[in-house]
């Protein structure tokens, strides 16, 4: 399967909530898509199709195809201690995502190019891979001829977001991954008891 490309508005209304973002396209139709999106009456959802349901979701937040969430959440498994919390821990320290969370992109699709055009560093080299996995302590930054891209000057003129797991330095446009986030931390909307749930069958 490939990586989604298509209409993220649509998605958002699938699941009833603006999964990437604020989203005027999605606050004037908030109703399911499709022909009778207005007037489909929802049957009763088995326990499969909720949990199911939960895990295509995290997928499309994070923006990541089966196969990788899938090793993730066996990454998580083998981890110890609660599974669901470790595996959105494994979600939120992929480089993309903290790329996205420092604001130097305005979203993980954004996010996802500028590492894969060489415009991110992790501890002073270059890293092409949106999926690296950071450790506590790792220092994300732009490179330095990239500094001046208009795209990442905007976008971090216009976040607004400040994470306790990650420290940001603006004059030298770098951060710090301090610690992975505990799960009050991360505001995702995604219930990770139901995609344990749904692998643990």
């Amino acid at each position: 399967m490939a990586r989604y490309r298509g209409p993220k508005t649509k998605i958002s209304r699938r699941f009833g909530e603006p999964l990437f973002g604020p989203d005027k396209y999605f606050e004037r139709r908030k109703y399911p898509p499709g022909q009778h999106g207005l007037m489909r009456k929802r049957r009763k959802r088995s326990q499969y199709a909720i949990q199911l349901d939960e895990k295509m979701k995290a997928k499309f937040i994070y923006g990541i195809l089966e196969k990788q969430f899938k090793n993730l959440f066996n990454e998580a498994a083998r981890a110890g201690g609660n599974t669901g919390e470790v595996l959105l821990q494994l979600l939120e320290s992929r480089l993309d995502n903290v790329v996205y969370r420092l604001g130097i992109a305005p979203t993980r699709r954004a996010a996802r190019q500028l590492v894969s055009h060489r415009h991110i560093t992790v501890n002073g080299k270059v890293v092409n891979i949106p999926s690296y996995t950071l450790r506590p302590g790792d220092t994300v930054g732009v490179r330095e001829k990239s500094k001046s891209l208009q795209a990442i000057q905007e976008s971090l003129k216009n976040n607004a977001n400040n994470y306790e797991w990650l420290s940001w330095n603006p004059e030298k446009m770098e951060g710090v991954f301090v610690s992975r986030p505990e799960r009050v931390q991360i505001p995702e909307n995604i219930e990770e008891h139901l995609i344990v749930e749904l692998y643990s069958k």
